[in-house]
């Protein structure tokens, strides 16, 4: 149902890009902030079974928020899409910025799971028809596909989507227990 946000070519291309020393160096440190306990999602424990009631995205901090009654519940590191600005159409892969809400989950997602952003609003829509141009859509929070599953945490560290907002599987995972359909979400750039 969804095609959008992939980019498997791009991904291998930046995989091979990369001399072998810096991905064996990153994977080590990543491997021993697991080991130690540092983990790429915080907040509060939500032991309290808390939902998500809000979303806060910030593009130039790759970070998102899962809120509760006005409080941060979680927060994760981002990767967004591979160009830089406010989604503007199709195919500029960039993460679109506004008031959207999640409405739609897909548990066929080839990237494990994935929440469907509301992209394009009615601001969206008339931006793009004052362009003459298509909007685009399929915007997803969501995790990787399998076989980039092993990278993990590093997938953060560079912006690979197109114009979706990608987190590991495990937090995934997560977000998918914590985000019901209908919770806002906020995109900041």
């Amino acid at each position: 149902m969804f095609t959008s946000c992939d980019a498997p070519p791009l991904q291998r291309k930046m995989l091979r890009s990369r001399p072998a020393h810096i991905w064996s160096t990153v994977l080590l440190a990543s491997l021993l902030c697991s080991t130690v306990g540092i983990g790429c999602s915080s907040a509060r424990s939500n032991s309290e079974g808390d939902k998500a009631d809000r979303i806060i995205i910030v593009k130039s901090k790759h970070s998102m928020v899962l809120m509760a009654n006005g409080k941060p519940i979680k927060s994760y590191r981002v990767a967004l899409g591979k160009s830089d600005g406010a989604k503007e159409r199709q195919g500029d892969h960039k993460t679109p910025e506004g008031q959207y809400v999640i409405d739609q989950k897909n548990a066929q997602s080839r990237f494990h799971l994935a929440l469907h952003v509301s992209y394009p609003n009615a601001a969206d829509r008339k931006r793009a028809h004052d362009a003459g141009v298509d909007p685009g859509g399929a915007i997803m929070i969501h995790g990787v596909e399998k076989q980039f599953a092993w990278l993990g945490p590093l997938q953060h560290d560079i912006d690979w989507t197109d114009g979706c907002i990608a987190v590991t599987n495990p937090e995934i995972e997560e977000i998918w227990q914590l985000v019901p359909v209908g919770t806002p979400v906020e995109i900041k750039p």
